[in-house]
């Protein structure tokens, strides 16, 4: 019997609050497409907000102990950060497919169809990674060159940025292993992936950074030692869910059969997605240049207030996630209305959440920055970065949930030419004009990031509202 079938008779639920959090915790097999919205939004919620609770760790915990090395460090981090961004764009959008095509076939009761639609990203993962990986190895000091890296911290940082880049394929395919099984709706296997990958590289930088115990002293270079060995067991893990264990669908040997129909549509759908990440993300290439214009102090500053903001904001990205999947399952079961109300729905919930962040983040920002620097410099852009971010906090929650569910109903462009429009044609020439015309310097970069995105989320919730998105074929 398979798994649907095993779980598609009428089970009776404790639905007691105590026993439903459980049930989100060690994975629900509950049908989403039909009973209480708000319980279906709360059991996929709850571990994917968990899952990006230990990313957000991750985020902060790496800068954490880099820090300590002094500006040049967390320079080296922050540059090569924004190169990662390039390499996440891909990694997002090789997701973006798979969870679509997957949630919608769960939605349809396609099992076979979501098994192949697995098989064709994996497919689609080991080939972008592979060419990336070449590339990163092959460029990485002229990569930090062009991105402003003073002369010291192009030669201290090519060996970590070669094997940040080198290495991406630990990215890509925890993105893209667990972007399938959130969107078969086991959400539980993808937080128990990234907690592992997280914990692990949490425990291994301060051994690899400052070579405690019988580990090497690597300084920077043991941040991307750690990491690649922490997503690394988090990706061999994956693999073991994916192809051995219990999960909603199974993989067979018939499913991997090269499907060219199929694989041109989940390009289609994926290459799109990768434009749009790839426009987002390499719009924070253009602020990071703006930014190390004003020197390793200003690029530190700016790397602590992102990465605790993005600290903030992943948590807020697992409740996206959960209106994605919704969406994709819902208009696979022909049920569009309740697609749309699960995204308002999510978006409401999403808004209280980041609101009460960021008005922390406003008040407590200098003792928040301290924690990680005591450099004055330094804790003066980290400290303004963090509290003009945070002004936009309520915005950011929306349109998070808004254009997440444009992907997971399949419609990419929508979000892509959003993103073109907003971060490239307004944001970075935005921040340079604040930065160097009005004398804002780096501060303008800060401003004109929390503008940005504002206006990305009412653009997105008027376009969302006239409905396009629920004809979108996938």
């Amino acid at each position: 019997m398979s798994y649907a079938e095993n779980t598609s008779a009428e089970r009776t639920y404790d639905n007691s609050f105590w026993s439903i959090l459980k049930e989100a915790i060690r994975g629900s097999s509950r049908d989403f497409t039909k009973g209480s919205l708000g319980l279906a939004i709360f059991l996929l919620a709850v571990p994917m907000i968990l899952e990006m609770v230990m990313e957000s760790v991750f985020a902060v915990v790496d800068v954490f102990f880099v820090a300590s090395l002094g500006a040049d460090a967390v320079a080296i981090v922050g540059i090569t950060e924004s190169m990662m961004f390039l390499i996440y764009a891909v990694a997002m959008g090789v997701a973006v497919g798979a969870m679509a095509m997957v949630s919608r076939r769960i939605g349809e009761k396609d099992e076979d169809g979501a098994a192949q639609a697995a098989t064709h990203a994996i497919y689609m993962g080991a080939i972008v990674s592979i060419i990336m990986g070449v590339i990163g190895i092959i460029f990485a000091p002229q990569f930090l060159h062009l991105l402003g890296a003073e002369p010291q911290v192009v030669e201290e940082g090519t060996l970590f940025t070669r094997l940040m880049l080198g290495g991406n394929f630990v990215v890509v395919f925890l993105f893209l292993l667990n972007a399938i099984f959130r969107g078969a709706g086991d959400a539980a296997i993808a937080m128990r992936v990234l907690w592992i990958a997280n914990i692990l590289n949490c425990i291994l930088d301060p051994l690899f950074i400052f070579g405690i115990w019988i580990f090497p002293e690597l300084g920077v270079t043991g941040a991307a030692v750690a990491t690649l060995i922490g997503r690394g067991v988090g990706v061999t893990y994956a693999c073991y869910r994916m192809f051995f264990a219990e999960k909603r669908f199974e993989i067979r040997r018939e499913h991997w059969i090269f499907d060219r129909e199929r694989f041109r549509r989940l390009w289609n759908l994926s290459s799109v997605a990768m434009l749009q990440f790839g426009i987002g993300t390499t719009s924070w290439l253009g602020l990071m240049t703006v930014v190390a214009g004003f020197g390793s102090e200003a690029v530190a500053g700016y790397t602590i207030g992102i990465r605790i903001i993005i600290f903030a904001l992943l948590p807020a990205i697992g409740l996206a996630n959960a209106a994605a999947t919704l969406v994709g399952q819902n208009l696979g079961a022909k049920q569009p209305e309740r697609a749309e109300k699960a995204v308002w729905s999510a978006a409401f919930y999403n808004a209280i959440f980041q609101t009460s962040i960021g008005i922390i983040f406003v008040i407590f920002a200098d003792p928040i920055a301290r924690i990680f620097t005591d450099d004055p410099l330094v804790l003066y852009y980290a400290t303004d970065s963090l509290r003009i971010i945070s002004y936009g906090f309520l915005f950011y929650a929306v349109g998070m949930v808004l254009e997440t569910a444009f992907n997971g109903a399949g419609d990419t462009w929508t979000p892509t030419y959003l993103n073109f429009f907003i971060f490239w044609l307004f944001e970075v020439p935005l921040a340079y004009i604040l930065a160097h015309y009005f004398g804002m310097k780096a501060h303008g970069v800060f401003w004109a990031i929390t503008i940005a995105f504002s206006a990305l989320a009412v653009v997105s919730a008027i376009l969302f509202r006239r409905g396009k998105w629920k004809l979108k074929e996938v």
